[in-house]
């Protein structure tokens, strides 16, 4: 069945197929045919009455030959006699009643349809009236609320625009001092070239005078001193070129904002001045769903107040330390002034001791080279009195050596015997004492000389060492930078 309402279509016969879901086939129901009379199909030329299909579906029917027609016995269909059965009428037929309440249903549908269209007419009138008024006040609400827009980017743009010139102006501040750490870092180089050419040319001295004495200590602690300086300069001018890279990040970010701040306001200013009588004004189909927004008014806001409080972050920081180098340049130069002045001092004793221990190596020599000739004036006594001793001896083993030609009982061991054994003895021991004591003295000898080769050396030494102190470093640290340049003023 089809809806009430729907329009009313003419059907012609003209047999069509149906779902079998509405009627089943002719042939699912051959059994209870078998016993009827055959079945005829109508000629194509047929017309039928005109059936409105308001209340049902036309019923199409594909017949099936009963087993008796002369068409399933092999005759042909034209010899067959033309028969219409009623119970295969192709439509089925409505009452009177049906007729009645069709008029009846039309009837309610139409007053429905004006009732309803009365209403739509006076629903219409006041939503337009209502839409009207809400599309003015909307309106005013979006003109306002842009009004109030422009004055927020109005002061946030002031309070870049201060925030950018003290940026700017302590940018300034700290690359000016960054210029003079960097000036006062050069001036420490000539002092670390003296203080390292002291100590090469102190590594020039000879024998003992290669001592690690204060003075070395001090030329190293001077050293120390200065690569301290530098190393300290070195960091906090690393630190100032960081916070100057902060600084134009923060200050970049600033301008940025405000950049994109003023393009805001002039957009959203031409917005606010925008009326429906307005030139420029256009349809944009679909821009109400295309939400290109990164951001809400909080998030709006603390965008750019986080920019500020970042740049006032780094402009503390930065002002800090400037304060820093500032203390740190008068910090350093008063240290290398101090071990400057401690360093010469040292030196200046060095000197002293050395020239003092000069003087009495020279006196030192003077003794021994008197002992010198006093011993080797005992050397020749003594070598004289070993000579002297010679013929006593060969006198005394003469004899004994003659005493033992005597004959069988005259080998007497008699006291002539005796003292002649004892006399050998006695010679034999002088002669061996004095040459223990010749070889005492040639040994005393070889020291006194020795240690006069040794204070001729340390003389030589103690010379060169005045030399090299006296003349080469003292003469290098008669200058130093002054304390204005080590601050960094030229």
């Amino acid at each position: 069945m089809e809806l009430v309402g729907s329009p009313v279509s003419s059907t012609f016969a003209h047999p069509r197929s149906t779902p079998s879901k509405f009627l089943p086939a002719i042939s699912t129901m051959a059994s209870s045919y078998k016993n009827c009379f055959p079945y005829y199909p109508l000629p194509q030329s047929f017309s039928l009455p005109w059936m409105p299909k308001s209340y049902y579906k036309t019923a199409a029917i594909n017949p099936t030959l009963a087993p008796f027609s002369k068409s399933s016995q092999g005759q042909p269909p034209s010899k067959m006699l033309p028969f219409v059965s009623n119970r295969s009428t192709l439509f089925t037929r409505y009452t009177p009643d049906d007729w009645y309440r069709s008029n009846l249903t039309n009837y309610k549908d139409s007053e429905t349809s004006r009732r309803n269209a009365e209403c739509l007419r006076v629903d219409t009138t006041r939503l337009i009236q209502d839409k009207y008024q809400q599309t003015k006040k909307t309106q005013g609400e979006s003109t306002k609320n842009l009004g109030e827009r422009v004055n927020y980017i109005e002061f946030w743009k002031s309070e870049l625009r201060h925030e950018l010139d003290e940026m700017i102006g302590e940018t300034n501040a700290l690359t000016d001092v960054k210029k003079r750490l960097e000036r006062a870092l050069a001036e420490t180089e000539a002092p670390l070239q003296v203080a390292q050419e002291c100590l090469l040319h102190r590594e020039k001295r000879m024998g003992v005078d290669l001592v690690h004495d204060e003075v070395e200590k001090q030329l190293f602690t001077e050293v120390d001193v200065i690569r301290s300086c530098q190393e300290r300069m070195q960091r906090y001018l690393d630190r100032a070129k960081a916070q100057l890279a902060s600084n134009r990040a923060a200050q970049h970010e600033v301008e940025k904002d405000l950049a994109n701040k003023q393009t805001a306001h002039r957009i959203d200013d031409k917005c606010h001045h925008l009326r429906n009588s307005s030139d420029g004004i256009s349809y944009y189909r679909g821009v109400e769903r295309f939400d290109a927004t990164i951001s809400v008014p909080e998030s709006w806001a603390k965008f750019t107040d986080d920019n500020i409080l970042r740049s006032q972050s780094e402009r503390a920081a930065s002002a800090k330390l400037r304060d820093d180098i500032e203390n740190l340049l008068v910090v350093t130069a008063n240290e290398m002034w101090r071990q400057f002045n401690t360093v010469n001092v040292a030196f200046t004793n060095r000197i002293a001791e050395t020239a003092d221990a000069k003087n009495k190596i020279r006196t030192h020599l003077a003794k021994t080279l008197k002992e010198i000739f006093e011993m080797e004036m005992n050397i020749e006594a003594l070598r004289k009195a070993i000579r002297d001793k010679g013929p006593p001896l060969k006198v005394a083993q003469t004899r004994l050596d003659e005493r033992t030609r005597r004959p069988d009982v005259e080998l007497c061991r008699d006291p002539p015997q005796i003292r002649l054994v004892n006399e050998v003895h006695e010679l034999d021991e002088t002669i061996q004492g004095h040459q223990q004591r010749l070889r005492d003295a040639e040994d005393m000898l070889q020291m006194l000389v020795h240690a006069k080769s040794i204070l001729e050396h340390d003389l030589a030494i103690k010379t060169n060492s005045l030399f090299i102190d006296q003349e080469k470093c003292m003469g290098m640290r008669k200058t130093f930078p002054s304390t204005t340049r080590l601050v960094g003023y030229v």
